[in-house]
């Protein structure tokens, strides 16, 4: 598939968002980290700031984005639409958690009910966002059980990592937020891992002879290209990395969003405020690129269906 930006923008910027605003509603209910409005303020103008711009980004992909609301329709048998409604709904309890963070310095009775929604509510639209593309039957790589537990995993160390970095900057560290990190990195680790495994070493269930129906006639091969040009569905469905660039472009995403974060993270978040504070704010660039490598490969390595039509053999 051609990795468009403005979608990789997206599942990056708005994962991070959400598990950053998830975790700092949970650790406010449970008065993990003290209720300051400055730290209030800027985690949830972060968070916010992040899933918003990502769903912005997302319209861009679209052919008419003026249209998009129309997507709110189909949330009966759309994975996109209820997505969609999902991050809407997020807004409200968003606002009212961050209104009691911030100005009514409190999580309790009503405003503790509305923290643990939010919470709840980015976790069901980072897994909607991660089924819009495990239920595409016509893309194998994505069509598997590991596509939304990744989705969830990197949400999870976005989200930890940007925590863990505000939280050193007003000194609210705690070794809880270092054990989030770390769980978020071996997640993403064994996922990752297992999910390249699965595409590497599984061909697609549909070849040639079923695409075609033919298969009872023997080896089914093309003799001509479909059509004279490059059409739209070659350029979008079509695009394909070498081998070599897949690996190397791999390696680069495992050190951003796990070796290099788990360096820093395990080297500098117990260590003095000079060190701590740029070292876990390092980390948290370093994922961040990372997610972007991985998500590029994501679908950059996803092969449709479509391609079996233009000589292509396995999907």
């Amino acid at each position: 598939m051609h990795p468009a930006y403005s979608v990789i923008f997206f599942t990056t910027a708005s994962g991070a968002g959400y598990g950053l605003i998830a975790l700092m509603a949970l650790f406010g209910v449970l008065n993990g980290v003290p209720l300051n409005p400055w730290f209030g303020a800027i985690g949830f103008g972060l968070g916010a700031l992040l899933i918003t711009g990502g769903l912005l980004s997302s319209t861009a992909h679209l052919g008419h984005p003026e249209r998009a609301w129309r997507a709110y329709s189909q949330w009966k048998s759309s994975w996109l639409s209820r997505e969609g409604i999902l991050a809407t709904a997020t807004y409200v309890p968003l606002v009212l958690t961050a209104w009691g963070w911030i100005v009514e310095g409190s999580l309790s009775g009503p405003f503790g009910l509305f923290a643990v929604t939010l919470a709840l509510l980015c976790v069901l639209t980072v897994y909607a966002t991660g089924m819009i593309y495990a239920t595409l039957r016509t893309i194998s790589a994505w069509h598997n059980k590991r596509t939304v537990p990744v989705y969830l995993s990197f949400a999870l160390l976005s989200g930890a990592v940007w925590f863990h970095a505000l939280a050193q900057m007003f000194g609210y560290h705690t070794p809880m937020q270092a054990a989030i990190v770390a769980i978020g990195l071996l997640l993403v680790l064994f996922l990752k891992r297992s999910y390249w495994r699965t595409i590497d070493l599984t061909p697609g269930v549909s070849t040639p002879e079923s695409a075609t129906g033919l298969g009872d006639i023997g080896k089914v091969r093309l003799l001509d290209n479909p059509t004279m040009t490059e059409t739209f569905i070659q350029r979008e469905m079509g695009y394909s990395i070498a081998r070599k660039h897949s690996l190397k472009l791999r390696r680069i995403a495992f050190l951003g969003y796990c070796a290099i974060p788990f360096a820093l993270t395990l080297l500098t978040s117990e260590a003095e405020p000079m060190i701590a504070i740029p070292g876990t704010l390092a980390a948290a660039i370093c994922v961040s690129f990372g997610v972007v490598v991985e998500r590029w490969l994501f679908f950059a390595e996803a092969k449709h269906v479509s391609m079996l039509y233009y000589g292509a053999q396995t999907s």
